[in-house]
């Protein structure tokens, strides 16, 4: 493979990687030699610039494809992910153009935040051990084509379909009798740095995401060229697998924490800020070392998978590490700030230890976070003999009693730029996201570094963090400028291409004009509807939003749901537009020709015949690209959504503090 497919497939790997985060985590142990492979076979050497995974392949993994094939595919995939779907056309390809000389080996990876992903992995697992390779591909198969429905009901359904025995799928199901093999799967997954779906190793090299045909031809072609040259040199065919797999990595070579890109209103990663402890709840020592202030919240998927993370470093640095926990529930999760309050008065009336059982119980249900689930959650606690009082608990919910410290929370991470979960603050320097081990480690051993030397100089153990704080910064604004922070185009005015036809809300005369640029599979600008209703309901009179289309050329729906979009619009006016807007971000997964056609009848009043001879045509291609053109005129570089408040671009799903202070300042200028 050439330096450039390399490159290519190295950077694929990296994005899929950061674009989903730490997925899952566990323990296991080192793959030994007598993990389906043939310790006897020699290793593949002089192997320049490839970078294998040992993968194994055993009879307990579902197959696809001869066994002596010169390369090997192994699969980590989930059931319920889009991306795994979009993917399978290209490996039914690669069956078709390379028969008899590729095989697939499947592994489970279900992912945290697709709650039916786990029994969807368990059901084709029962269809494995019924019926061998033919019940699980043709399970396979119908998962996938019915991705939208995999409940309970649903799973028993296509139990049927495939002939297998309802009993034991059943006990399967109920008994989550496979859920161990699964997390071996994951494990594994996570120790290869396969944390995102689907992830491919070809001959245990690594391809992540759902890469078109070329991507895949390229790194098979030449395993292809590579096994041949084993079989000249006298392995056996049935044995070149294992002779990649001799000297292969068999574990992810972590590399030093990466220096996080910094945008404006960032924290910089190398400065330490003062960032106080204050009333939080703490776990782990008052004299540790390493003081960690973790801003997160209940709902947030992300926060969930970097809770074994956090669980390894208590045990690696013992007592020379405390945890504190920041609120900050997002506002496009209706469920994180209940479960703050709920949180809050657990911990007001058991104290640190009762917020952190109720805080793993949360975590353990983050699916089912409902009033009447945070009540069962906090009626089961007994923490050293103590209960909650649930009456209590009942009425500090109803008042919201900790709605006011939550918000101050809040306030504290916009402070330090701390905006999205999880975020933290390890002595004060920020580590953004649901990073692995090691890059907290990085940071963690640093800190400890300098801790211990201002012991030695003489500071208690106990002060150790007072002391760093003296020498912080006050918040994210205090930096100096620097050449890599563009801190002028924070107010400059950009001048837009006006778009008298686009859908509005909101007087025409207002004072403030805020024009979003945005698109229908972009999961960030659904995540933000319910901010700007918000932001609208809060201003009512003093805005108008203008909806402008920027369809990214990656979400392969965006453009065809776009041009739809316009359609109602120009059959039915703003009204119908925005019943279809609301429509397409209700089912942002499904935004098929056939699904939006559906939405644009259940819109009512839309001549459908109409409707699809303007899609067949794209009869309003122009218009959309008119207003991607509109940016690239301005000379504003956006991602999606964005937002142009009078004239100032305000960018990404910011919460709604960052909206209201956009306005209020564009309101102070109007006057």
């Amino acid at each position: 493979m050439s330096k450039g497919s390399a490159t290519i497939v190295a950077i694929a790997a990296f994005v899929g990687g950061l674009l989903i985060g730490n997925l899952t985590a566990g323990k296991f142990g080192q793959l030994g030699d007598s993990d389906g492979l043939d310790a006897d076979v020699q290793g593949v050497e002089n192997e320049e610039g490839i970078q294998r995974y040992r993968v194994p392949v055993t009879d307990k993994q579902p197959q696809k494809g001869e066994e002596e094939a010169l390369v090997t595919i192994v699969t980590f995939s989930d059931f319920q992910c889009p991306f795994c779907s979009r993917v399978n056309p290209t490996m039914e390809q690669i069956f078709k153009d390379y028969k008899g000389q590729v095989r697939m080996s499947w592994r489970n990876n279900p992912l945290p935040f697709h709650e039916n992903a786990m029994p969807a992995a368990q059901l084709a697992i029962e269809a494995f051990e019924q019926g061998g390779n033919k019940k699980f591909w043709k399970m396979h198969d119908i998962l996938f084509q019915n991705q939208r429905a995999l409940g309970r009901a649903d799973l028993e359904r296509y139990a049927k379909q495939v002939g297998l025995d309802m009993k034991k799928v059943k006990e399967a199901l109920d008994g989550n009798k496979y859920k161990d093999r699964i997390e071996e799967d994951q494990a594994l997954a996570t120790k290869l740095g396969a944390r995102g779906t689907p992830g491919f190793f070809i001959n245990g090299r690594q391809l992540m995401g759902a890469q078109p045909y070329a991507q895949f031809k390229e790194v098979i072609d030449d395993e292809i060229t590579r096994a041949k040259s084993l079989l000249s040199s006298g392995v056996d065919r049935e044995d070149v697998y294992s002779a990649f797999m001799k000297n292969a990595l068999t574990a992810h070579q972590a590399e030093p924490a990466p220096e996080q890109a910094q945008r404006p209103g960032q924290p910089d990663p190398s400065v330490a800020y003062k960032v106080p402890v204050g009333n939080s709840p703490i776990k782990g020592p008052n004299d540790a070392l390493v003081t960690i202030i973790e801003v997160s919240e209940f709902q947030c998927p992300f926060c969930k998978r970097v809770g074994p993370t956090i669980e390894q470093i208590q045990k690696a640095y013992g007592s020379d590490v405390r945890f504190v926990f920041k609120h900050n529930p997002l506002p496009f999760h209706p469920n994180a700030m209940p479960a703050a309050e709920a949180a809050s008065e657990v911990r007001k009336q058991l104290g640190d230890k009762g917020f952190w059982a109720f805080h793993d119980v949360l975590f353990e249900n983050q699916q089912a976070l409902e009033r009447p689930q945070l009540e069962k959650y906090a009626a089961s606690l007994n923490v050293g003999g103590k209960r909650v009082n649930m009456a209590q608990f009942k009425q500090a919910m109803d008042k919201h009693v900790h709605k006011a410290s939550i918000e101050a929370d809040q306030k504290l991470a916009q402070q330090f730029g701390a905006s999205g979960t999880p975020s933290f603050f390890i002595n004060g320097r920020n580590l953004r996201g649901a990073q692995p081990f090691e890059n907290f480690k990085t940071v963690i051993d640093e800190e400890l570094k300098k801790a211990k030397a201002k012991v030695a100089a003489g500071i208690p153990r106990a002060k150790v963090y007072d002391d760093i704080l003296k020498s912080a910064q006050g918040d994210v604004k205090a930096q100096a400028p620097s050449a890599a922070r563009d801190e002028p185009e924070a107010n400059k005015v950009y001048t837009l291409k006006p778009s008298p036809k686009s859908p509005r809300k909101g007087p025409p005369n207002a004072p403030v004009k805020i024009q979003m640029f945005s698109e229908f599979q972009c999961p960030f600008c659904g995540r933000v509807k319910p901010t700007i209703e918000q932001l609208l309901a809060a201003y009512k009179g003093k805005i108008e939003l203008v909806w402008r289309d920027f369809p990214l050329p990656f979400h392969d729906n965006a453009m065809p749901a776009a041009e739809a979009a316009r359609e109602v619009l120009a059959q039915g006016g703003e009204k119908k537009f925005w019943a279809f807007h609301d429509l397409l971000f209700a089912n942002q997964q499904s935004l098929s020709r056939s699904d939006l056609e559906k939405y644009a009848a259940q819109v009512g009043g839309i001549d459908m015949a109409r409707f699809k001879k303007a899609l067949d045509n794209h009869t309003h291609q122009n218009a959309v690209q008119a207003d991607i053109n509109a940016v690239k005129e301005s000379g504003a570089q956006i991602g999606t959504p964005a937002f142009f408040i009078n004239g100032k671009l305000l960018q990404g799903a910011q919460p709604l503090d960052a909206f209201k202070a956009a306005v209020d300042s564009a309101l102070k200028e109007k006057s």
